[in-house]
């Protein structure tokens, strides 16, 4: 590793991370600390938690994520910390209700599928993968005791989620109390120079410094990262609420997904996923191809969104069906003179779940048979083996014939 002498000057460095940060606290903190270690030719040492509550990572993780790699490339250490400890509590941070926790069990499988995914955006060789139950699970009832002193009652309320439920009178459990301080002694341990975060942890990594003060330890600046809005363009981008587009999901997913976005999030996405601003002059249609074009790029290589872009324009633009089209076969004896019921073609393909749904698709015209729109719901459909079912503007199906 070179040494921190060899690196941009402190104020090149600082000048790069917080851009497209949300806040750094204190102000003017990370330039203080880059000089520091500058002096002391040393790298930074920077923390960055994650409970592994879902075993995959999503575009809204990678936020922070690419933040961190900056760091790297400027000489720094990674501390990134594994929260199978603290996993088991359950994050309360900006619920309305109390998480259920998670069994070590199912901790350490998300665990492992997670750091599995990370090195896409990590340099494993400037990265301390830690768990926090190393120190945690050594506590005694009389530490935590000594731990809870350190903190009152009346600073954990001021977190808007805890006030917000006390005051409604939704229960909060004592546990989740706790889940801040672990999260703070973490620091502690860690002697941690710097902490990212999402917005929604800033409370969190506040107790991280005053712990780390009143153990004689010089608090660590918080760097916060935006939140990335999902593809609903509304909530927080979640496994949980069905608005996450993951890091391994197929190309042409990924590809797909992105192209649903509202086109009030495409500036947002470019800078935070991508680093850059979306072309001048492209209408938002255009500007989310690039987008898509430029992530599925970065995860899955350049041949891979290629092939997502020429796969969307095949079904959505010339309406043809993709060469990875599932096959439905349908037995023999379902046919008669070499036709069958539109109705019953839907449902033994499995295009639609019963006939009465069927029936709405036709109805609706969203059903097409080799490019010809199937009308009537009652009609015999003459059938070849190899024929191509489309099924609204997404759903293919290569219709083969049993014998």
């Amino acid at each position: 590793m070179k040494k921190t002498g060899s690196f941009p000057p402190p104020e090149e460095q600082a000048e790069a991370l917080l851009k497209g940060a949300a806040e750094e606290i204190p102000k003017g903190g990370l330039l203080e600390k880059l000089r520091k270690a500058r002096a002391e030719n040393r790298p930074l040492l920077v923390k960055y938690g994650a409970d592994p509550n879902a075993p995959h990572i999503h575009l809204g993780h990678t936020v922070p994520l690419r933040k961190l790699r900056q760091f790297q490339d400027f000489g720094h250490t990674i501390q990134f910390l594994i929260g199978d400890f603290t996993a088991m509590i359950g994050d309360p941070s900006g619920r309305s209700s109390t998480r259920p926790p998670l069994t070590h069990a199912e901790v350490m499988k998300n665990a492992k599928t997670y750091q599995d995914q990370v090195w896409k955006l990590l340099d494993k060789r400037k990265t301390k993968v830690v768990f926090n139950s190393t120190w945690c699970k050594k506590l005694k009832f009389d530490d935590v005791i000594r731990l809870a002193s350190k903190y009152t009652v009346a600073r954990l309320l001021e977190r808007d989620d805890f006030m917000k439920r006390y005051k409604e009178g939704k229960p909060i459990g004592l546990h989740e109390f706790l889940y801040p301080l672990v999260q703070g002694y973490d620091s502690v341990v860690l002697e941690s120079d710097v902490e990212m975060c999402g917005t929604d942890q800033i409370f969190n990594c506040h107790v991280g410094r005053a712990l780390q003060e009143a153990s004689g330890q010089a608090p660590e600046v918080i760097l916060s990262v935006p939140l990335l809005e999902g593809t609903d363009g509304v909530a927080k981008m979640s496994k949980s609420l069905g608005n996450a587009i993951g890091i391994t999901e197929p190309p042409g997913e990924i590809y797909g997904k992105l192209l649903s976005i509202p086109d009030t999030l495409i500036g947002k996405y470019f800078e935070l996923l991508l680093g850059a601003a979306p072309p001048a002059g492209m209408s938002p249609r255009d500007a989310k191809h690039a987008l898509a074009r430029g992530i599925v790029a970065r995860y899955h290589g350049e041949k891979a969104a290629a092939a997502a872009a020429e796969r969307f324009e095949k079904m959505f633009v010339r309406g043809e069906a993709p060469e990875d089209a599932p096959e439905a076969v349908l037995p023999a004896g379902s046919l008669k003179e070499g036709k069958i019921w539109a109705l019953k073609l839907l449902t033994l393909t499995g295009a639609a779940p019963s006939r009465g749904e069927a029936e709405r698709l036709i109805r609706q015209g969203a059903v097409e048979l080799d490019g010809s729109r199937v009308d009537d719901p009652r009609a015999d459909i003459p059938v070849r083996d190899g024929m191509v079912l489309k099924v609204g503007k997404r759903r293919f199906v290569k219709v083969r014939v049993q014998g």
